[in-house]
């Protein structure tokens, strides 16, 4: 990322450009021009980095060498979800979690409305890396103490209070079961079929034949805990700086759901899963949900060990990114590729080692 010192003043930013600007100048510039208007930033570098789900993403330097992170939303159809998801991150700061803070608007608002582009301007966290390829050494611990603190923090929302539902509830079988047909059947109505394609129509099948094994593990489910929860907890929305986390980023709106798949949606991670031994792994998973529980008193051992259950329930009903090439093709690359590969041989080897896997688990959490 460029300095303050390397790049023009806001002014160049803002102003208006010379014929045949490009769109990224022209967003650039128009960001440069809300950040004056709306926050009282006088940008000196503005740099495009990768974008979110339903926004473009920024790295700001303001003239003082101050860094900040825009987002600019791609459409106001939805900004106020948006704003529902910031102001959980705001709850969840002002308990002790560690998050990412939004700067308000000078008229105190959390997302600039008025201007060319909606946006909202975040403090930056510096010399930062996200949680994406796995977890190692004493990041499983680090990552159970603030998942540990956050789920504390956000049980006493005021939209749902926690409660206990049928575990079996965590996946639709039935549902899965009728969209891997779907999905078979248009692979198979397709006159030739990609290498990747070619991968993804046998690994649905593979995973429409053990559906009844799923169905019967999830059968065994005791009641779980419901409650709001972080709602994407992946990999790329934790950061870490050196071995502990700075931050946990990109809230979705409150909504309830299982605890235990919140949990087990960044520990059993598909690259975490692959990138040791099974028994490596587990030590590792093992670290996370003790130091959780320490973070947690509340946290009932049934959720500990059920999210392993869960999370491997939730990886084999899911049809992405097998249904990617039929469903989604402008998204289809390498990357996501590779991400279906291990995710459904992670999943394999979760469902394969479930029963001895929990007995250890369950063991070092009495």
């Amino acid at each position: 990322m460029s300095t303050a010192s390397q790049q023009p003043a806001s002014k160049p930013l803002a102003a208006p450009s010379p014929p045949g600007r490009t769109a990224e100048e022209e967003q650039i510039a128009a960001i440069a021009a809300t950040l004056v208007l709306a926050y009282g930033l006088h940008p000196a570098d503005i740099t495009r980095i990768p974008e979110g789900t339903a926004t473009d993403n920024y790295a700001v330097v303001d003239q003082a060498g101050r860094r900040h992170f825009a987002k600019v939303y791609r459409t106001r159809e939805h900004l106020d979800l948006e704003r529902a998801s910031i102001e959980l991150t705001e709850y969840c700061a002002d308990g002790g979690v560690a998050t990412a803070r939004a700067t308000r608007t000078r008229e105190h608002e959390l997302i600039e409305t008025h201007g060319r582009l909606p946006m909202s301007l975040w403090s930056y966290a510096p010399h930062t890396a996200s949680a994406e390829g796995g977890l190692t050494g004493t990041r499983w611990a680090a990552v159970g103490i603030t998942m540990g603190r956050l789920h504390a923090r956000l049980a006493t929302h005021s939209a749902a209070a926690p409660t206990l539902k049928p575990g079996v509830a965590v996946c639709d079988v039935a549902a899965s079961r009728s969209r891997f047909e779907r999905l078979i059947r248009a692979y198979q109505q397709r006159p030739t079929l990609g290498e990747f394609e070619a991968w993804a129509l046998q690994a649905a099948r593979e995973r429409q034949a053990i559906l009844e094994n799923v169905e019967h593990a999830i059968a065994s489910l005791s009641q779980l805990t419901v409650q709001i929860l972080h709602g994407d907890m992946a990999g790329p929305n934790v950061l870490f700086k050196n071995d502990e986390v700075a931050a946990i980023v990109d809230f979705r709106p409150p909504a309830p759901g299982y605890l235990a798949w919140e949990i087990a949606r960044l520990g059993c991670d598909p690259q975490s899963v692959l990138n040791h031994s099974a028994e490596s792994w587990l030590t590792g998973y093992t670290d996370l949900t003790l130091a959780y529980r320490d973070a947690n008193p509340k946290a009932s051992v049934d959720d500990l060990v059920s999210s392993l259950r869960v999370g491997c329930a939730a990886m084999l009903c899911s049809a992405f990114p097998l249904s990617v090439p039929v469903e989604r093709p402008h998204i289809l690359d390498a990357a996501t590729e590779a991400y279906g590969r291990v995710r459904h041989e992670a999943a394999l080897m979760l469902l394969d080692r479930l029963p001895v896997m929990e007995e250890a688990l369950r063991d070092a959490l009495r």
